[in-house]
């Protein structure tokens, strides 16, 4: 096994991971990818809860990736207590106790730098060294559910970290999206499970595509800049009203697919992120970047189709692509 390319076997989902009865129904939902240890995007995650407190949350994996202070670590774990938390690969390796070969368990596209991949082991063997200073705390992040299906105004909605078929799987990533054979894929997917949305996350790059039988939101990542000139996370918002605010959005039989800008305190985050990540160290080289939103797209790269900008939202004229 290639560590970071490589993505192992329990990694794949049952293929009925989404049949069956919905965990529970709700008007309103919120789904955060890619926290990544960022406890000023989790505040920002709390006010927005408290703006709309029907709504139900869910986290969907890689809650935690920067937070190598383990003092960070279990702030970030006490803030996901009491919600719907799944695990991505960054928890799934965290809790095996051993390595299994994987890595960060990221399963990196050839597409991607060997750098990159080998700085993401590097990232993820420190928080091995994080979690082992905190009992109990692997067990808690491998008992977590890969995915999981729930109903939001009756219709139902799939979550998962990578995509419908994996945990990390990139099949829901921008690239492959664009592709009218996986776009008929996931359309026929859709049509099987009954499923109105999926929301992902996993690939760090925000994308959106509504298709004839259901709609995918990856949310990108809530603990980073997603656009140009924007210092926000992103998260998927998912319920029966639309929400002021959203960036972009489609409508499906009253169901209203959006995301919603998470805007955190940015200095606060970096001069965490710079005390636990000094210069040269692998997270920095990675990202810090893109902490600063540098060379990053506009929001309307993220839209592959059916998917409408919100012009009252700050980020771009309207615009409809597809």
């Amino acid at each position: 096994m290639r560590a970071g390319r490589d993505c192992p076997l329990d990694y794949r989902l049952p293929r009925d991971a989404f049949a069956g009865e919905a965990l529970f129904d709700c008007d309103s939902l919120y789904v955060v990818g890619g926290l990544y240890g960022n406890r000023q995007a989790l505040a920002a995650v709390q006010r927005l809860l408290r703006a709309e407190p029907q709504a139900r949350l869910a986290f969907n994996g890689d809650a935690h990736w920067f937070d190598r202070d383990p003092a960070v670590f279990q702030a970030v774990e006490q803030g996901l207590q009491g919600h719907l938390v799944l695990r991505g690969n960054v928890e799934t390796e965290l809790g095996r106790g051993a390595d299994s070969g994987a890595g960060c368990g990221c399963a990196y596209p050839m597409s991607v730098d060997d750098a990159v991949v080998e700085r993401s082991n590097a990232i993820q063997a420190e928080l091995g060294r994080t979690v082992q200073r905190l009992p109990g705390l692997a067990a808690q992040l491998a008992a977590r559910p890969a995915c999981a299906l729930v109903s939001v105004g009756g219709r139902r909605v799939a979550i998962s970290h990578g995509d419908e078929r994996s945990l990390a799987g990139w099949d829901c990533a921008r690239e492959a999206l664009a592709e009218p054979a996986r776009q008929r894929q996931l359309d026929d997917w859709f049509a099987a499970t009954g499923v109105q949305a999926l929301a992902t996350s996993h690939t760090c790059a925000a994308a959106a595509l509504n298709l004839g039988s259901g709609a995918l939101i990856n949310n990108g990542a809530a603990g980073l800049s997603n656009f140009a000139g924007g210092r926000y996370g992103l998260l998927s918002r998912i319920a029966t009203t639309p929400h002021p605010d959203a960036l972009y959005r489609c409508e499906r039989a009253g169901l209203y697919i959006e995301a919603l800008a998470l805007h955190y305190d940015h200095h606060a985050f970096l001069a965490e992120f710079d005390r636990q990540w000094p210069a040269g160290s692998p997270a920095a080289s990675s990202y810090r970047s893109r902490i600063l939103a540098a060379g990053l797209e506009p929001p309307q790269a993220a839209l592959l189709g059916g998917f409408t900008l919100n012009p009252h939202s700050g980020c771009a004229p309207e615009t409809r692509i597809g």
